[in-house]
């Protein structure tokens, strides 16, 4: 069976407009870059974290102050 050629139009379309990357930072990635952060944005990296890696996060990393 013949390899399929690399969807560039779909991984331009994605990466310049979804993420919208600048053309430096679009072309600067790899294919497996592009693929895990198409990954991160449809939802199938690893889901959700648990109640106790939020807990932790939000105590690292908490909001400011509100006005």
């Amino acid at each position: 069976m013949r390899p399929q050629p690399f969807p560039w139009a779909r991984a331009m379309a994605f990466g310049l407009g979804v993420l919208r990357l600048s053309s430096h930072d679009f072309w600067a990635m790899t294919p497996r870059e592009l693929a895990s952060a198409a990954e991160g944005v449809y939802g199938r990296a690893g889901g959700a974290p648990s109640r106790d890696t939020l807990a932790a996060l939000m105590r690292a990393f908490p909001d400011g102050e509100q006005k």
